[in-house]
């Protein structure tokens, strides 16, 4: 499908991340309006809630967008997904008769403050990336036991927490936690020293389940897609890990990007899972393709000074896709909820410059990252600003996400101190 021309012309250019193709659902506030639904369309924001109440926006068993979140209209279902799609496309699409009655409902994003799109029900994350396992792997176990025996078989996963979800420009601390290095006797509780990001997608699950459901049934329940970075305290989770798998080193924060673009904007992206060394039971098989063709890219910027890019991969590179993922998490009845998130996996690509964390890109500290700066990285400095991008390329058009990002601020210096009564 080539590019479909707006009204808003800014959403025409071939390089800007919201054409109308696109319509990406987020949630903003201005100096003069409260935290409310809205569609980025070009440079601008189509206030939802001020376009329903104007009844420019009619879906049956609405209102849906007075609220600060996106979860109203993903109860609703894809019926109504998909009607809310058609209408706003009429609404903004060149030679739109409603242009008067709609131009007055837009807002500059320069004057708009974001926040989180949707309410987290559950946050899980998965390890279903081959690459990124397997680097990660061999540093740990070896070449030869660099996968788990499981791995090729299911994807692997772990609860995280859905409360420390924030969104783009959030400021991460850096986590204290108990540390123990080779060398060390006893545990100790000091400041993470090899804190980290994890380049990975977010897939939003937009309908409820109360038993297990197919591939295809999963896909069907996801509503769209963010970028997110798993902030991780390596040294932490060294510790913590056995026998139960991360704990304390994943939980620290989860940045989102503040726009939900939507399974239907990404249909055109999609690519087919990668062949299998091993066939996957009956009901992880998938029967179509169901990972997407998404550029993703990690830039880092150091206090005060310019960015470089350290990261360049593709979310094709994933072994699992998000609804083979969603799948798995219902086979033993587990109910999925509205506004659950399922975090991709670190996406990582065979060569040094795709590596989609620190701990791989500098092979555990031991061959720094070069910054243009001039500085040097292994993990993360108090200062750093760490961002994800990341595009699809269509005929004439780009679908982007929104920037992911987050400036780490130092660990707290006394994290237990209290007042104490007399």
């Amino acid at each position: 499908m080539p590019l479909m021309k707006s009204w808003v012309q800014s959403a025409n250019a071939a390089d800007h991340p919201f054409p109308l193709n696109n319509l990406p659902y987020g949630v903003f506030s201005t100096d003069t309006l409260e935290p409310r639904c809205g569609v980025a369309i070009g440079n601008m924001i189509l206030d939802m809630a001020r376009a329903e109440e104007a009844s420019q926006i009619a879906l049956d068993g609405g209102p849906f967008f007075g609220e600060p979140a996106w979860n109203a209209l993903m109860e609703a279902g894809p019926g109504t997904w998909n009607h809310l799609r058609a209408q706003l496309t009429d609404l903004l699409a060149e030679g739109s008769p409603a242009r008067d009655k709609i131009e007055g409902f837009l807002v500059p994003q320069a004057e708009a403050r974001m926040h989180m799109p949707f309410r987290v029900a559950e946050y899980t994350d998965f390890y279903a990336g081959k690459h990124h396992a397997t680097n990660v792997g061999t540093m740990f176990r070896g070449p030869e036991n660099a996968l788990p025996p499981n791995w090729l078989h299911i994807p692997i996963g772990y609860n995280g927490r859905a409360s420390s979800v924030v969104v783009s420009g959030t400021p991460v601390r850096r986590p204290w936690g108990q540390l123990k290095g080779p060398n060390d006797d006893a545990p100790r509780f000091a400041p993470s020293a090899r804190f980290d990001l994890e380049l990975e997608m977010g897939a939003i699950v937009g309908q409820p389940s109360d038993g297990p459901v197919t591939v295809e049934e999963a896909d069907a329940m996801i509503f769209g897609y963010v970028l997110l970075n798993d902030w991780s305290a390596r040294d932490i989770q060294a510790w913590e890990y056995q026998p139960l798998g991360p704990f304390q080193a994943k939980a620290t924060a989860t940045t989102i990007s503040p726009w939900i673009v939507t399974k239907a904007a990404l249909e055109a992206f999609r690519v087919p899972t990668p062949a299998r060394e091993v066939e996957l039971l009956p009901h992880l098989r998938d029967t179509g393709p169901m990972l997407y063709d998404l550029d993703l890219w990690v830039t880092l910027a150091p206090e005060g000074k310019g960015a470089t890019e350290i990261a360049r991969t593709n979310y094709r590179e994933m072994y699992y896709s998000s609804a083979q993922q969603l799948a798995h998490h219902t086979t033993c009845g587990c109910p999925m909820r509205v506004g659950d998130l399922l975090g991709s996996g670190t996406i990582s690509g065979a060569e040094r410059h795709a590596r989609g964390s620190l701990l791989e890109l500098s092979w555990g500290g031991k061959e720094p990252v070069e910054l243009e700066s001039g500085e040097t990285r292994n993990f993360l400095e108090d200062g750093d600003t760490l961002t994800l991008h990341g595009v699809a390329h269509g005929d004439g058009y780009t679908i982007g996400f929104g920037e992911c990002t987050g400036k780490l601020l130092p660990a707290l210096e006394e994290p237990y101190k209290r007042q104490i009564r007399e």
